[in-house]
């Protein structure tokens, strides 16, 4: 008999119905929960709008469609099959984990995936919650959103007949989430009251937005920011009309009522061409990007969590060592490329001196080739700098702030990757079963892998507990301040260390943000 139809199988009764859920590992899974109605038809470019209930029980057994998006069978040389069919407008829903549905109050730790804000998914067996509710006995609720042209196209007051003022729908799906598990989540033996929020990537980048939106204040006490893009250029809606402009053309339609009538394998068919159109030779490409609309975002993201609304928020931030391996390092071009094109690249961000910076960078890695220093660059400029200029601007404040570099290469793929990005999450979810398929971790040694995976695991249940991600097996993890800007370096032998960015920090000397 199925789970749906089980009679012990664990039912929660909300004011919008019953779900039913199923117990899978020794826990409770509540799958394709809606949180916000489905963005279809005339709801589509519009806010998050709430959800109706539902007669009967709602059978919670099954994982929903994820937002819709690029797909390749096999998925991608690096993580594999990365999002699976079936896909579909009607995707604003939640799986949850917890180890009873009942009134104990646990710490609840919410998940938002990244995915370069076209691709990924809540529902993906890699972000399943399981490890974490029963190694912390945490509730763990994981989140889709709107992405890609459904989620980041912007229209504007005057960009098209029948828009929003405002854009991020996908922020606004987010903000409906966090309302939705903070309203709900005490059904399932959650704490409204011990929220932390986590993501990676472009859910980091999604965060950050969230601390800073008036609507999501109290919602979340804690913050994992893994990997966040902060130094991406977000833009103004002067800026981004252009790209809604290309990408109208590019789809055939005139205005936001002509895309409404488009199905969306449609919509991502014209996304692919937008690519082609903004990408740019030595830059992570990104199609769609979050705008300074004036109305769900007013300031960057980097800036928004130095502000009073996030000042009891508790913030650990890290990146990994070769976040640009990622998206470069298989590639031919360049792999191929030559000093003379790293420096006109470089000339991009330091137009006065950039030999000077080139020879930094091949200073600091021992052999470097010109793609070498071609990465660490772009490691820099979209991650690590960013990354530890908010770690001081939030510890010159006084305000908490933990920081840790992921530095585990991996022999995979002849070791072009090293330390990459997205490397450490099959190690923070503690289920390496739920990874097995990500050609990435080819040929780790299975020893090093369980204990650094131990050493993260609990490190991020630790802090979802308390705020503070010390645990007895690992070193001693310090606040970042000056003058030691303490940082946890994860390894294969972990270790706290002195300012490892210090000299990329001092080289790009931005101003605090």
């Amino acid at each position: 008999m199925g789970a749906a139809q089980d009679p012990n199988s664990p039912v929660v009764h909300l004011p919008a119905g019953r779900l039913r859920g199923a117990t899978e590992g020794g826990v409770t899974v509540f799958r394709r929960v809606p949180y916000a109605a489905p963005p279809v038809g005339g709801l589509r470019w519009r806010p998050a709008q709430p959800r109706t209930g539902w007669s009967g029980t709602r059978d919670a057994t099954a994982d929903g469609p994820s937002a819709p998006q690029p797909y390749t069978e096999g998925g991608d040389p690096i993580l594999g099959g990365h999002g699976s069919p079936p896909f579909d407008d009607d995707c604003l829903t939640l799986n949850l984990w917890t180890p009873s549905a009942d009134d104990a109050g646990r710490p609840v730790l919410v998940w938002i995936h990244g995915g370069g804000f076209v691709s990924g998914s809540g529902s993906l067996p890699n972000y399943s919650g399981e490890a974490f509710a029963r190694n912390g006995d945490l509730v763990v609720v994981s989140i889709n959103y709107r992405i890609g042209p459904l989620g980041y196209l912007y229209f504007g007051a005057d960009g098209a007949p029948g828009a929003e003022e405002s854009g991020n729908f996908w922020l606004t799906d987010q903000v409906a989430a966090l309302r939705w598990v903070h309203d709900h989540i005490a059904h399932f033996g959650g704490d409204p009251d011990r929220i932390t929020v986590a993501g990676q990537s472009g859910g980091a980048v999604s965060i950050a937005a969230l601390a800073g939106h008036p609507d999501a204040q109290g919602l979340f006490r804690r913050a994992i920011l893994q990997s966040p893009p902060l130094g991406l250029h977000i833009p103004t809606p002067a800026e981004y009309l252009p790209r809604t402009g290309a990408y109208l053309r590019l789809a055939g339609a005139r205005d936001v009522d002509g895309l409404r009538a488009l199905s969306w394998p449609q919509l991502i068919e014209a996304a692919q061409g937008l690519f082609g159109e903004t990408t740019r030779w030595g830059h992570w490409p990104t199609p769609f990007l979050p705008v300074r609309d004036g109305v769900t975002l007013h300031r960057h993201p980097a800036r928004t969590l130095l502000y009073d609304a996030a000042a009891d928020i508790d913030v650990m931030v890290g990146w990994t060592r070769d976040e640009a391996t990622f998206g470069f390092a298989l590639d031919e071009g360049y792999a191929t490329a030559t000093r003379d094109q790293v420096v006109e690249r470089i000339a991009e961000s330091f137009p006065d001196r950039a030999a000077e910076v080139y020879g930094a960078y091949e200073k600091e890695r021992a052999g470097a080739r010109p793609v070498d220093v071609l990465m660490d660059l772009i490691s820099d400029e979209l991650f690590r700098v960013p990354c530890v200029e908010l770690a001081e601007a939030r510890a010159e404040l006084g305000r908490p702030v933990w920081a840790y570099e992921f530095d585990f290469p991996t022999p995979a793929l002849q070791g072009r990757l090293a330390a990459t990005h997205c490397l450490e999450l099959p190690f923070v979810f503690g289920d390496f079963a739920t990874w097995s398929h990500a050609p990435f971790l080819s040929g780790i040694d299975p020893e090093v892998r369980a204990g650094l995976g131990h050493a993260m695991h609990q490190a991020w249940i630790a802090f979802v507990r308390t705020g503070d991600p010390n645990h007895p097996d690992l070193p001693v993890w310090e606040r970042y301040a000056a003058p030691s800007r303490t940082t946890l370096r994860f390894d294969a032998v972990t270790a706290a260390v002195e300012d490892p960015v210090g000299v990329s920090r001092r080289l790009h000397h931005r101003a605090s943000p």
